[in-house]
């Protein structure tokens, strides 16, 4: 049976995007047949940093609206067989999605998936509760800042009482905490919220600590998922987020500031 991921956040920009492509992206290189769907209708960005962005010929409101099949819009990645992209629409506005028409497609993708990864927009809007109604699980994904952390803590308020599980009584949804952009440099300073004040704050289980890294945004102009990029830090941590998410035992990388040098101490670097 298809497992339906949400990957949601209250705040934009906090790299809902970037996780949910080198999300659906890990667990599809270990075998999981996984689509993942861009739920930011009128903007669209999931094209771009899966690098499919001139492939896209029908899209999500197509197949809801009838105009086009699932199979003529799944968009197949190039490197993985067991990964498929559904784009948004750039020409539609939000009310597009219906939720009957959401519900057919998942239904649909349900039969030949097992994972469907659900990147939302950010907030609470029409297309951000459509991607996290029928979810069976959510990465909540947050910065290490006050605004970001107390959207979340919005937002799994939402997925705790709106959501279809809620509603029909069958549990609730599993939250993950996924949090990115992190400098435990500027933690130290006081800059940014600990991964423990987070945790404190939000109250669900950590999934995944992203650090700060010039290497998603080259990863993102270059249409390349992140966790491809085995030498990077944050590749890594998408590494460890999906293994951890599948079952399997990873400590938490890129928690501390890296030790000074001898000559960084001498001279009081940075």
């Amino acid at each position: 049976m298809a497992k339906i991921i949400v990957v949601t956040s209250g705040k934009g920009g906090v790299g809902k995007t970037t996780t949910s492509a080198s999300f659906a992206t890990g667990l599809a290189a270990r075998g999981h047949k996984t689509a993942v769907i861009d739920f930011d209708v009128g903007l669209r960005n999931l094209d771009l940093i899966m690098g499919v962005e001139r492939r896209v010929v029908f899209d999500f409101v197509n197949v809801i609206n009838g105009e086009a099949t699932l199979k003529q819009a799944l968009i197949k990645d190039k490197q993985l067989d067991t990964l498929y992209i559904l784009a948004a629409s750039q020409t539609r506005d939000k009310d597009a999605l219906t939720q009957e028409g959401v519900e057919r497609v998942l239904n649909e993708l349900a039969q030949s998936f097992e994972y469907i990864i659900c990147d939302s927009p950010a907030g609470i809007e029409k297309g951000a509760f459509m991607a996290m109604y029928f979810a069976d699980e959510a990465l909540v994904v947050t910065n290490p800042e006050v605004s970001s952390v107390r959207d979340s803590d919005r937002v799994l308020g939402i997925l705790s009482s709106k959501s279809r599980k809620s509603e029909g009584g069958d549990g609730k949804v599993r939250e993950h905490l996924v949090l990115t952009r992190y400098n435990p440099a500027r933690v130290a300073k006081g800059e940014m919220l600990s991964v423990d004040d987070v945790k404190e704050i939000l109250a669900i289980p950590l999934l995944g600590v992203i650090p700060e890294s010039q290497s998603v945004l080259t990863s993102s102009n270059a249409g390349v998922p992140v966790i491809r990029e085995e030498n990077s830090d944050a590749g890594l941590a998408y590494q460890d987020l999906v293994a951890r998410f599948v079952g399997e035992e990873r400590t938490h990388r890129f928690l501390a500031a890296p030790r000074k040098g001898l000559l960084g101490k001498l001279f009081g670097s940075q």
